[in-house]
C-alpha cells in the first residue's frame, strides 16, 4: 500500500505517533511519504516532503508559551489567515497523489481540510486521526466558523476516523461532529516496550544522585500539566519518598520555592534517561488540570513496571486500571493519600509492576497496533474502490 501521512506540524504526542505509524507500515513492506513544514530528516526510509509555508509563523494546535511570536494556533486564526496557508499543504499532497492509494491526515484541522480536498479530487480514500488537541478548541468556542464548517465536512467525508479512547471518540470529537461509531478505530498510542523495559535504568539514579525509592513526575512545567498539584500532593506523602520532576517551563522557579527539600527539579532530560528514570522510580504520579485523552506516559510507565497514581477523568482510564495504578479524586489531597497509601504496599505495587507489563505488551505494542492499522486501512480502501 502507498500511503500519504500529513501533519500540521512536526508535533509532540501526536508527531510522535505519526511517525512510529510511518516506521512500522514501513517494516512491514508499505510505501509512505511522510509530510509536514521543516520535516527535515523526517522518517528513515519514508519519502519524506516539506510543506514550504507562507510565512515564518508556524500553525499549531495549541500555543506554547515558550515558542514566541513563532508559533500561532489555527483556532485563534481569522479565516483569511488560516486558509491563507491551505495552499502550502495542498501542494505537498498533490506532488504525491498520483503515487498514493490513501490519504492519512492528522487532527482535526487545516490538515484535515488539506487531506479532504487533494483525496476527492483523485477520487481516492482518506483517513483522519483526530487527536484530541485539535477538536478541544472548538468545544470552548475556537476556531472561526467558515474554517470550523470545511473541517466539519473533512470529517464527516472521511472513509475511516482514528482516535486513541472511547473518551476522545464520544466526549469530544463526536461532541463536536455528530459521526457514526461505526465510522471509528480506536487505536491507542504504542510504547517501545525495549526502552521501557523493567531494569533498563542505565546509570540515571548514580548520575543524578536519586535514592532509591522515588516518585516521578514526567511533563512540562506549566498549569495544563500539573506540576503544582504533584507539589502539593507530596506534602502528603514526603515522609516516604522524594518527588523528582523531568521537563521544565514557566512555572520551575515558583515550584521549587513550593517544593522546597522534598524532591527535585532535574529539568530536561534526553529521550534515554527520561526511560531510565521512570523504570527506576518506584511511582509515577501526574495530576494535570485538563482531563487527558490518552496520556503517553501512563503507557510507558506500565511498560516499565512502574505503577501509576494519576487523577481520574478523560481517557487516563483507558490505560490505568485497578490492577495496574491507581486513579485519585481530582485534588492534591487525595492524590497525596493515594501515593502514600501505594508506597506503603510493596506487595501491592509489586502484583501492580507485574500486571503493568503485561498490559502493556497486549495492549501498546507498536508492531501490534500497526498491524491493526495496516489491516483497517485495507478494508477501507477495497470498500472505497467498491463504492467508486
Amino acid at each position: 500500500m502507498r500511503i500519504a501521512m500529513l501533519l500540521l506540524n512536526q508535533g509532540r504526542g501526536s508527531g510522535e505517533v505519526a511517525r512510529n505509524h510511518t516506521r512500522f507500515l514501513i517494516e512491514r513492506g508499505h510505501n509512505v511519504h511522510f509530510i509536514h513544514p521543516r520535516v527535515g530528516e523526517g522518517v528513515d526510509g519514508a519519502v519524506n516532503h516539506d510543506v514550504t509555508l507562507p510565512t515564518d509563523v508556524m500553525p499549531v494546535h495549541e500555543y506554547l508559551p515558550s515558542a514566541s511570536a513563532g508559533q500561532k494556533a489555527v483556532s485563534t486564526m481569522a479565516a483569511d489567515e488560516a486558509r491563507a496557508y491551505l495552499p502550502a499543504y495542498e501542494a505537498a499532497l498533490e506532488a504525491v497523489a498520483d503515487s498514493v492509494d490513501v490519504f492519512y491526515g492528522h487532527h482535526a484541522n487545516l490538515t484535515a481540510i488539506a487531506t479532504a480536498a487533494v483525496a476527492r479530487r483523485h477520487h481516492k480514500p482518506y483517513v483522519l486521526f483526530l487527536h484530541g488537541t485539535g477538536i478541544e478548541p472548538r468545544l470552548h468556542g475556537g476556531y472561526d466558523d467558515e474554517i470550523w464548517a470545511d473541517i466539519d465536512d473533512a470529517i464527516r467525508g472521511a472513509d475511516g476516523l482514528i482516535v486513541t479512547t472511547e473518551y476522545v471518540r464520544d466526549e469530544l470529537v463526536r461532541a463536536a461532529v455528530d459521526v457514526p461509531v461505526e465510522r471509528f478505530i480506536v487505536l491507542p498510542c504504542g510504547v517501545d516496550l525495549e526502552e521501557f523495559r523493567p531494569g533498563n535504568t542505565g546509570d540515571v539514579v548514580e548520575r543524578y544522585g536519586l535514592p532509591e525509592q522515588f516518585v516521578i513526575c514526567p511533563g512540562a512545567l506549566m498549569a495544563a500539566k500539573g506540576p503544582q498539584n504533584v507539589v502539593a500532593a507530596s506534602k502528603v506523602y514526603c515522609e516516604e519518598s522524594t518527588t523528582v520532576f523531568i521537563g521544565d517551563g514557566e512555572l520551575r522557579a515558583e515550584l521549587e520555592e513550593q517544593l522546597g527539600d522534598r524532591g527535585r527539579f532535574l529539568g530536561f532530560v534526553s529521550s534515554a534517561d527520561k526511560a531510565h528514570l521512570i523504570v527506576a522510580a518506584t511511582l509515577l504520579v501526574a495530576a494535570p488540570d485538563k482531563k487527558e485523552h490518552f496520556g503517553i506516559i501512563y503507557a510507558e510507565a506500565l511498560a516499565a513496571g512502574t505503577p501509576a497514581v494519576a487523577y481520574d477523568g478523560g481517557g487516563v482510564g483507558s490505560v490505568v486500571t485497578p490492577a495496574v495504578g491507581v486513579l485519585s479524586e481530582r485534588d492534591p489531597q487525595h492524590l497525596g493519600e493515594a501515593v502514600r497509601n501505594l508506597l506503603a504496599d510493596s506487595m501491592r505495587r509489586e502484583a501492580m509492576a507485574l500486571a503493568g507489563r503485561r498490559r502493556a505488551e497486549q495492549l501498546y505494542s507498536y508492531p501490534n497496533l500497526v498491524g491493526q492499522l495496516e489491516s483497517w486501512l485495507n478494508t477501507l480502501a477495497e470498500q472505497h474502490c467498491g463504492s467508486t
